[in-house]
């Protein structure tokens, strides 16, 4: 099953809709708000909560009843973004990202281009809210890139931060501080 297929779609979402035959009714729009995507001959059809399938299937019914008979419906998510999380902290490019589906820890990272040279990596938060509780749980990605932990799964409005290994960015500073003979003579 493709990641589309297990995807809900969610306000902001960009959908294309293909009707078999009846070019009219084909549209590409944004989800809103409230969850709804406007269609012609139908307005507003609640589509948040729905995979495209669903959707799909949701919208060939409607048709059915008053305009059309059997219709051929295709819905296709054009751009997912409902779904993101953020990543923050001691990462190449922090911000907002998208996940179109199952996303992992790693993933995450790899889409923020990586570590930065200073990542604690035994200092991986993820922040996420559940039933309305904001929770947290730690990871330590090395364990995870030797198998020695699994790769935990991230959801939409997760919030991940890599910690910063504050000792590593004291030393890296202090040297490039010092002139170079000046610590071979701190050696001595």
């Amino acid at each position: 099953m493709a990641a589309e297929d297990k995807y809900t779609i969610g306000p902001r979402d960009k959908l294309g809709v293909s009707v078999f035959g009846t070019s009219d009714l084909d549209r590409t729009g944004e989800v809103d708000a409230n969850g709804n995507f406007n269609m012609p001959l139908l307005g507003n059809v609640p589509a948040a909560g729905l995979t495209t399938q669903q959707f799909s299937d949701k919208l060939a019914q409607l048709l059915s009843v008053k305009y059309l008979n059997n219709p051929q419906i295709t819905v296709t998510l054009v751009e997912a973004n409902s779904k993101h999380i953020t990543i923050d902290g001691s990462v190449t490019r922090p911000g907002i990202f998208p996940i179109p589906g199952r996303t992992t820890l790693l993933d995450s990272i790899a889409m923020a281009g990586g570590e930065s040279e200073f990542a604690l990596l035994n200092e991986v938060l993820i922040f996420r809210t559940v039933e309305g509780k904001r929770m947290v749980a730690r990871f330590n990605v090395k364990a995870i890139r030797v198998g020695q932990a699994d790769n935990p799964q991230v959801y939409g409005n997760d919030v991940i931060v890599v910690a910063d290994s504050k000792s590593r960015r004291f030393f890296k500073d202090a040297i490039s501080a010092l002139p170079i003979i000046g610590v071979f003579n701190l050696l001595r």
